[in-house]
């Protein structure tokens, strides 16, 4: 773990445990209540104002850094950039990562349970985009005591992400990284993402996204 953030314990925050409080999706419908699992390094100066958002791509999740135990063979997926003298220096920076809202690494999704059912929500789960996914982070800021971004990193479907943060709430950020993406999908794009679904839905696991504990993963190996 040298040269590392060490071990690294994940948080959650969860909000919208009533429906007045409940988080607006796109769609038009609500969600509550919503956990956000994210992970943090560093730390917050006094004036709130060091603070960094980097933003994980569409397999991703919020262990950008470190261990979770001592015995873990691979660290979080961009430990090469975060840590103390790296390019995202936790000794300057407070750097906070979350998973996106609808991931399946913690923060609320498809294979949360629904509290009005108390089953999972499988395939009822709303549909999430990219500006859904960025009101949650919103929330998370206030929760944090962050009065504004430093700047916020992302790559693929996390640069997306950034890119919505400058859309959105452009008093919230002061500059944007954001890396190998785009603020709209090509044809081209949009048809190799129909082609994973098919992959995935193919898979006999898949039983109408409905499944359990048997997950389609030959399905989700050749998606990707």
């Amino acid at each position: 773990m040298k040269d590392s953030e060490g071990i690294v314990i994940p948080k959650n925050y969860l909000f919208g445990e009533t429906p007045e409080d409940a988080l607006p999706l796109d769609c038009g419908k609500k969600l509550y209540p919503v956990n956000i699992r994210y992970e943090t390094y560093g730390h917050l100066d006094e004036n709130g104002k060091n603070a960094i958002l980097i933003l994980h791509a569409l397999s991703g999740d919020a262990h950008v850094a470190g261990h979770h135990k001592e015995d873990d063979k691979k660290p979080g997926w961009w430990n090469e950039m975060v840590g103390p003298g790296k390019p995202f220096d936790t000794k300057k920076y407070f750097i906070v990562c979350s998973n996106i809202i609808g991931g399946c690494s913690g923060s609320t999704g498809p294979r949360s349970v629904n509290p009005a059912t108390g089953k999972r929500y499988n395939m009822t789960f709303p549909v999430i985009t990219i500006a859904d996914m960025v009101r949650a982070q919103r929330r998370l800021m206030e929760h944090l005591g962050i009065k504004k971004w430093l700047t916020i990193a992302g790559g693929s479907m996390g640069g997306m992400q950034a890119l919505e943060w400058a859309f959105s709430y452009p008093e919230c950020v002061q500059s944007v990284i954001a890396i190998a993406t785009t603020s709209r999908l090509s044809p081209q794009s949009i048809a190799f993402d129909w082609v994973g679904r098919e992959a995935i839905m193919s898979d006999p696991n898949w039983q109408n996204g409905n499944y359990e504990d048997t997950l389609p993963e030959k399905g989700l190996s050749t998606a990707r």
